[in-house]
């Protein structure tokens, strides 16, 4: 299968039960499987953007590191050898832990920085062809019972580039295939893979490569029914990747969905009919569809799906002069619902009260954006220690914060930060942001469901506090 040699293409091939027999023996009522093949490349231009050399160290030729999962055949130095292992069983932990399936058997890898050092012989030729178009490639051979169709065994060979996560990716792949006998559809089983090398325990911000953070968010996004109803073939481009990578992460973190996806995926690991993304999502296929978009326009690294979660349960209802509508907003959440529906034109009085900071030791913010003014260290009081006051720590400002945090797109906001704004939610499309006026008048620009947050960059939610009370009600003529 020719390759396109693009420094970035992902690849990836699932040979047919004849182009096996090749390679396959089959014994007696034992039918060899097909190999399950995918893969994903990497780029010596990637290796640096993460601070390391493709060729920093030399080789003298692969040697063998064992853990207690893995076997890897690697030309890497042994100090970075031995932190791959350490990467690889962290990763595969994680994994296994959220399958609820313990890996049973070794995965064996080559992974290979300077195919050079190789001898010729030492490399399958599908893997050797990967390795040469800066691929990876993971090789699962099997055996079921020819008449039963029950898998009798599955043993699965990694074939991978040394940077960019490649390793990491197509263990994914291995142990899902030694594990379960299939990974699954091609959204399903790359956005797993990628999700894979990028998992942190106990925490779901992004963690991808910053690559995928720069193409999604410059590119029009790629619609939800294409990447889970296409006929895309798994390896066909690290774009493609990107957007499978994308979904899964949401789908995986988001309060709204996670409690199906698990399921979801152990039937499509268990070739159960019925695991289909249309059956399981189908009734909340909008709602999905315009999360999905939301994440794509405003993730970066450090993102939260879990705070920025969309509220689809909270009531509306229109204010009046007599019954106020009241509801709380949280610094460290995204929209949030105010529980308050409005047409265009309505003129609503509007009151909010408490302060909110952008970092843990940052200073406060009015719900207007005004920053109050720093609290002075305590003097010493009579009868006390008489020790000096120990003066706190100056609190850096909301620009230094937010310049201080890793990043691929630049935040820019037209609001002041730490700012109430406001936006209208109708018929799955939101409206133009707008500045909520500091206890004064509030005219609605159209008709929807207002939400409200605290002005702040999308991937700095997580260390704000605080909270402002905000209240609405019909502004009386009189």
């Amino acid at each position: 299968m020719s390759i396109n040699p693009s420094p970035f293409n992902n690849w990836s091939r699932t040979a047919t039960a004849r182009q096996l027999l090749a390679m396959v023996l089959s014994v007696l009522a034992i039918l060899a499987l097909p190999d399950f093949v995918s893969g994903q490349t990497s780029a010596k231009s990637n290796a640096k953007e993460k601070g390391k050399k493709v060729d920093s160290a030399p080789s003298s030729g692969p040697r063998d590191y064992r853990s207690a999962n893995f076997l890897v055949h690697t030309d890497l130095p042994a100090e970075e050898a031995n932190e791959l292992l350490k990467r690889l069983e962290t990763m595969l932990a994680l994994i296994s832990k959220y399958w609820g399936r313990p890996n049973k058997q070794t995965i064996e890898m080559f992974v290979v920085r300077d195919l050079e050092v190789w001898p010729p012989d030492s490399l399958e030729p599908p893997g050797r062809e990967s390795i040469e178009q800066r691929a990876g490639l993971t090789i699962t051979r099997g055996s079921v019972n020819r008449q039963t169709g029950q898998l009798l065994a599955a043993k699965s060979r990694v074939y991978a580039i040394a940077d960019r996560g490649v390793p990491q990716h197509e263990a994914v792949h291995a142990y899902c295939h030694q594990t379960f006998g299939r990974a699954g559809p091609t959204w399903y089983a790359e956005g797993m893979a990628e999700m894979g090398h990028c998992w942190r325990e106990g925490e779901s911000r992004v963690h991808c490569l910053p690559q995928n953070v720069k193409y999604l968010r410059s590119v029009p996004p790629k619609p939800l029914r294409a990447i889970v109803n296409g006929r895309d073939q798994t390896g066909d481009s690290w774009q493609n990747y990107a957007w499978r990578w994308a979904l899964c992460h949401l789908l995986a973190n988001n309060p709204n969905y996670f409690d199906r996806f698990r399921p979801l995926g152990l039937g499509i690991l268990a070739d159960q009919p019925d695991a289909t993304f249309e059956r399981v999502y189908g009734s909340m296929s909008q709602e999905i569809a315009f999360e999905y978009l939301f994440f794509l326009q405003n993730f970066d690294l450090g993102y939260e799906v879990t705070l920025t979660a969309w509220d689809w349960k909270t009531k509306f209802r229109s204010v009046t002069a007599a019954l106020p509508v009241t509801c709380v907003v949280e610094a460290k959440r995204g929209w949030q619902a105010s529980r308050l529906q409005v047409k265009a034109g309505d003129e609503i009085e509007i009151s909010a009260e408490g302060t909110w900071s952008l970092s843990a030791d940052g200073p406060e913010f009015t719900p207007f954006g005004a920053e109050l003014p720093a609290s002075k260290p305590d003097l010493e009081k009579p009868g006390k220690s008489s020790k000096a006051a120990t003066p706190k720590r100056a609190s850096k400002s909301a620009t230094e914060a937010l310049e201080e945090l890793p990043s691929v797109m630049h935040y820019e906001s037209r609001f002041k930060p730490g700012q109430l704004v406001g936006v209208l939610f109708n018929d799955y499309e939101l409206s133009e942001p707008f500045a909520i006026p500091a206890d004064g008048v509030f005219v609605a620009p159209g008709e929807g469901q207002l939400f409200l947050r605290c002005e702040e960059a999308w991937n700095r939610l997580a260390d704000n506090k605080g909270k402002v009370n905000v209240k609405f009600k019909l502004k009386s003529d009189k």
